[in-house]
């Protein structure tokens, strides 16, 4: 199964989260700081969304950092992504 994100919505991927510390101590399950670096899968349209016209202004393969708490995580394929609007990307990291 595919998926297609729609109008300024974008699909990211969240990437691991970091297994050990700068000094080098291996983190447990529950240490783990959830991560914060998302990559994009895929990029809706853009166009006309909510009465105004939206240019997408990121691309498949880029690596964002988004709000914390937005978006909606969906399950395909035993892989886990986010679907959020384009608005809720704080950064690009490059």
């Amino acid at each position: 199964m595919k998926l297609k994100p729609l109008g300024d919505r974008v699909i990211i991927k969240m990437m691991e989260a970091e297994e050990k510390t700068k000094s080098g101590l291996i983190l447990t399950g529950s240490a783990k700081e959830k991560p914060e670096v998302a990559e994009i899968i895929e990029v809706g349209p853009g166009g006309l969304v909510d009465g105004k016209e939206v240019k997408m202004t990121v691309k498949k393969g880029q690596k964002v950092i988004t709000s914390k708490y937005s978006g909606t995580e969906v399950k395909v394929d035993g892989e886990e992504y986010t679907i959020v609007r384009q608005g809720d990307i704080l950064a690009i990291v490059e």
